[in-house]
């Protein structure tokens, strides 16, 4: 009965990149007590797994956590490539596409009708707050050819490969994947359209993301085949539109909605990024103008979801790879993406959808 004890002990241990109890995963193998010593057999998944002294710490603290058990050893071995592979299929039930029509997922692409408008900035942010606010939040950086996700929440790790899996390192509550963590430096990456597909639907379905409330997708500037692609894969992906306020990047930006709406997404909102600057004697300098984004969510017929002032803590906590959220929630900037975050917040609805159950 101790080793049944040890193992329901052992169940409350999490794999903290697969995110599911460690029993589950048949990570566990033999497990026995004998005079009070407990003995383990832990089967990580790969070889070097980055989360392995964090995974052996928690079995022997749950271990011993069991009443008749005073001392434990772990033997660390391991999963067989059967092993594995059994895993993988388990982790992919018979799911194609991790995100399709039937997923509870909210999915929404952040998009701009050009760069420049600091929409990599707002999304990681963005991310960030939804996470701090309880959703199990993850990040798709489909800006392939300009990725910088990465730096600006400040992650260093590479997705973990279990099998042909991925496992997505996360920061700050955010689950992230990025061309920038499969390239070597600052390297370029000169892609053209079938191999941008390719990418994003490896992102989408090669990726262990778990049980998502939302997933964010950093959406590359303009009309392109990103754009295309991922109208194309996720057709019910729900759309914000970045502009900054002047008329003429307003209006570049309604094309990149415009492009949503003819592969069948719905545009939720508009968010003005760069607003006035409050200035120390409480004037507001525009330096951008104003108006822009009532304007282009007038047009859209869409709401204006968040002003986004211009701030020098959102940039200079973007360089330092440290979210204007988390390292000053004080800051006019951050206030505004936590109420957007707000705005935003929840899941996609049970109405109006067929569930997989049968009548006797």
């Amino acid at each position: 009965m101790t080793a049944d004890a040890i193992r329901a002990a052992l169940a409350r241990v999490v794999d903290p990149e697969i995110r599911r109890p460690i029993t589950e995963l048949d990570m566990i193998g033999d497990v026995t007590l004998v005079d009070g010593a407990a003995h383990v057999d832990l089967r990580l998944t790969i070889v070097g797994c980055p989360a392995a002294d964090r995974i052996e710490a928690d079995v022997r603290a749950a271990t011993l956590s069991v009443a008749g058990v005073d001392a434990v050893d772990v033997a660390v071995g391991v999963m067989t490539p059967s092993e594995r592979q059994a895993l993988v299929e388990r982790l992919r039930g018979r799911r194609t596409m991790a995100f399709g029509p039937d997923s509870l997922t909210r999915i929404l692409a952040i998009t701009s009708g050009k760069g420049g408008v600091g929409k990599s900035t707002l999304t990681a942010n963005l991310a960030v707050a939804l996470a701090r606010s309880g959703l199990r939040v993850g990040l798709v950086d489909a800006d392939v050819h300009g990725y910088s996700i990465p730096g600006i929440l400040g992650v260093a790790d590479v997705p973990t490969r279990v099998g042909d899996l991925m496992m997505p390192p996360t920061k700050h509550g955010v689950h992230v994947v990025s061309i920038g963590m499969l390239v070597e430096g600052n390297r370029a990456v000169s892609w053209r359209g079938p191999m941008l597909h390719r990418t994003l639907q490896q992102f989408l379905t090669d990726v262990w993301w778990g049980d998502l409330d939302v997933l964010l997708v950093d959406m590359p500037p303009g009309t392109g085949d990103v754009a295309i692609s991922l109208g194309q894969l996720l057709p019910h992906a729900e759309v914000v539109v970045v502009t900054t306020p002047q008329r003429a990047a307003a209006d570049v930006a309604e094309r990149s909605a415009e492009v949503a709406r003819q592969t069948g997404q719905r545009v939720v909102g508009v968010v003005e990024n760069m607003a006035g600057l409050v200035q120390p004697d409480g004037s507001v300098l525009e330096l951008f103008g104003s108006g822009g984004g009532a304007e282009a969510a007038a047009r859209l017929e869409v709401d204006l979801l968040a002003s986004v002032p211009l701030s020098m803590a959102l940039r200079e906590d973007g360089d330092a790879g440290s979210p204007v959220v988390v390292a000053h929630p004080e800051d006019p900037a951050a206030q505004a993406i936590t109420a957007l975050a707000q705005r935003l917040r929840g899941g996609r609805g049970l109405a109006g959808r067929s569930l997989p159950f049968s009548t006797p």
